[in-house]
C-alpha cells in the first residue's frame, strides 16, 4: 500500500501554496490561476487556519454578494481542515476525501504542514497501485 509519505516525497510539484486569513480573495483566485491549483491553504505564521478553494468561492462569495477585490479570504475559507499524516496510506485518503466531500488533504508532520495532496494525487496513485498488483498476478498466473 502506498503510504502517504511516499507519495508526498514522489510528487512532482512538492511546493504548497499558501496565503494569510487577511488576503484578498481577488490576490487569492490570482494565485489559484497563476499557479494552476484548485485551492491553497490558509495559515496564520505556521498554523493552518484554513483551506480556500474555487467552490468557497462560488459557494460563499459571489453567490453570497462578497466582493473579492475588498473580502479577506478567512471570510470565505473552509475553517475546518481535514488533514492526513504521513503514516496514512492511499485508502485513507481516498475513504477521507469521499465521506468529507473534499478535494484537498494538507499533509502533517508533527503539526507542520509538509505538503499537499489533491484528489487527482490520490487517484493516480491508486491507479498505479493497482497497475503493480495486475502485474504481479500476471506474472504469477503465467509462472514468469
Amino acid at each position: 500500500m502506498i503510504t502517504v509519505e511516499q507519495l508526498v516525497k514522489d510528487k512532482v510539484n512538492q511546493e504548497v501554496w499558501s496565503v494569510t486569513p487577511h488576503t484578498t480573495v481577488i490576490d487569492t483566485l490570482h494565485l489559484l490561476a497563476e499557479k494552476s491549483i484548485g485551492a491553497v491553504l490558509v495559515m496564520d505564521g505556521e498554523r493552518l487556519v484554513g483551506v480556500f478553494s474555487e467552490r468557497d468561492y462560488a459557494r460563499k462569495g459571489i453567490v453570497q454578494g462578497r466582493k473579492a477585490k475588498s473580502t479577506p479570504v478567512a471570510e470565505v475559507m473552509t475553517p475546518r481542515v481535514y488533514t492526513v499524516s504521513l503514516d496514512m496510506n492511499i485508502q485513507d485518503c481516498m475513504q477521507l476525501m469521499t465521506q468529507r466531500k473534499i478535494r484537498h488533504l494538507p499533509v502533517l508532520d508533527d503539526g507542520k504542514v509538509v505538503g499537499v495532496l489533491s484528489i487527482g494525487d490520490i487517484v493516480m496513485a491508486m491507479i498505479q497501485e493497482q497497475g503493480h498488483h495486475i502485474e504481479f498476478l500476471e506474472q504469477y498466473i503465467t509462472g514468469i
